[in-house]
């Protein structure tokens, strides 16, 4: 009698592709890019602050935080460092919170916010 030969093969595991690598939608100091958001983080910070939480679900106090900025970048995969989202939010938070923002309108629009 012949005998069978078995050959068993493990289980190809598919290899995770890589998430490209994202950009700000707009620049840090790209006010005339969206006046309107500019105009509301100028002469009504804290309202601009809830309305990025809102749209991060999370508490209104969180909108200016260095972590919220981190949390976006990182779930975008915008290159950048927890220094580089501190040194905006400290110095320039009406900017950096504005940037955000306009970010989070182009990605709705585009459909691609989560």
């Amino acid at each position: 009698m012949a005998s069978q030969t078995v050959i068993t093969v493990p289980p190809q595991f598919s290899v995770i592709q890589q998430q490209q690598r994202g950009e700000w939608q707009t620049g840090l100091m790209d006010c005339c890019s969206d006046c309107g958001v500019c105009l509301c983080g100028m002469f009504c910070l804290p309202c601009l602050n809830c309305q990025v939480a809102g749209d991060m679900n999370e508490c209104c106090l969180c909108g200016s935080s260095v972590a919220m900025r981190t949390l976006y970048r990182t779930r975008y995969n915008i290159p950048g460092s927890i220094l580089g989202d501190f040194c905006s939010i400290m110095w320039c938070s009406p900017c950096s919170l504005c940037q955000l923002k306009r970010d989070i309108n182009r990605r709705k629009e585009m459909g691609i916010f989560w």
